[in-house]
């Protein structure tokens, strides 16, 4: 490991439309003590344009050439999640710790076999929502009992994708073995923040719907066959016994953007509002209750604030912490595993009609 600064390279850092783009890259550079060192894609031209503008000293066209780098310390898989498998396992076989975006594999089976050979190394998963600093003062002031005991909660998320209208490019989300879907992605990071703050949800009702079955592809005119759900309810009970009604939404214009937790205790009320196109992991977050606490932690990369970058810097600091000291401390695979997991269980208590049930429950 570099004795002072992590470097950091990034499978998908594509300089013109990427996740990669508006939220790794920015949040590497804000932070200290971590730099944007590599970048690959598949074409030598946007491998190119991808390093001249994050100003990052080695482009590849190979991701593996990457991975064996013995400069690089952390490896970032920020491309679609078919393809997260061969370079989270090639990374994890080099020594490297992997930051890879969620879901993290594209099936329950695959992301088992992931976090497995995730035990020896070290893999943190894209489940930023809950590293949010509101998030993580609102779930103290949960677990202080400074509402009394947690009663029930309503959610609203939305996403501005998986809605009437999409393109060619992303024409893949909507085919159900890419695994990559409003379940498993907007939901999939909704009810993870949940978990977050109620603990661990242990039973499941849920009915999920296909309302644009058929979406216009804007670049080319035709229509796309939608195999996945733009919609999904979950009433759902969690282990502090907390009752919590979620609806999830695709489709809604960027400006219409929201995100709602209102909770209710025995003795007092909290919220955590805010609003992205990006979904609820993709922004911040603000925190009002009934009782007096304490501001929320300033964010780890303060320049990050108003972007979608703020969490993704939030697990990158929390990421270079475990590297230096040993910690554990940022979300790991085997949150990933849980996660796909309770999503697969949503799915299923949405198809048959009954209800899901932990073995904890």
């Amino acid at each position: 490991m570099s004795p002072t600064e992590l470097r950091v390279g990034i499978i998908g850092a594509n300089a013109r439309t990427s996740w990669a783009q508006v939220s790794h890259v920015p949040a590497i550079r804000a932070l200290d003590g971590i730099t944007l060192a590599a970048v690959a894609t598949r074409r030598e031209e946007s491998a190119r344009e991808a390093a001249a503008a994050f100003d990052a000293p080695t482009w590849h066209t190979d991701p593996l050439a990457m991975i064996r780098d013995p400069s690089i310390d952390i490896v970032t898989v920020a491309v679609k999640v078919p393809d997260h498998r061969d370079l989270v396992l090639a990374a994890l076989d080099a020594g490297k710790a992997v930051y890879c975006e969620a879901p993290l594999g594209s099936s329950p089976a695959e992301t088992q076999k992931l976090a497995e050979a995730a035990r020896s190394g070290l893999g943190v998963i894209g489940l930023q929502g809950r590293a949010n600093p509101a998030v993580r003062r609102a779930a103290r002031i949960i677990a202080e009992g400074g509402i009394g005991r947690p009663l029930n909660a309503r959610v609203v998320s939305t996403s501005s994708g998986f809605g009437a209208v999409t393109t060619s490019a992303y024409e893949y989300f909507e085919k159900e073995e890419s695994g990559a879907a409003l379940l498993t992605i907007t939901a999939g990071h909704t009810l993870d923040l949940v978990e977050a703050l109620l603990g661990e949800i242990t039973e499941v009702d849920a009915r999920a719907e296909t309302l644009w079955p058929h979406p216009e592809l804007l670049d080319t005119g035709g229509q796309a066959h939608r195999e996945v759900p733009d919609h999904v309810d979950v009433l759902a009970r969690t282990a502090t016994g907390a009752v919590v009604t979620v609806d999830v939404v695709g489709g809604v214009p960027p400006e219409d953007a929201d995100f709602r937790f209102e909770l209710r205790g025995t003795d007092g009320w909290l919220s955590l509002t805010g609003g992205s196109l990006y979904g609820v992991q993709g922004g911040d977050l603000n925190l009002a209750s009934s009782v007096s606490f304490d501001a929320p932690d300033k964010p780890a990369a303060p320049a990050t604030a108003e972007s979608p970058a703020l969490n993704v810097a939030e697990v990158y600091a929390c990421l270079a912490r475990d590297l230096r000291t040993g910690t554990r401390s940022a979300p790991d695979f085997a949150l990933a595993r849980h996660n796909t997991d309770l999503m697969a269980a949503v799915s299923q208590a949405a198809k048959s009609g009954r209800r899901w049930r932990s073995a904890n429950s």
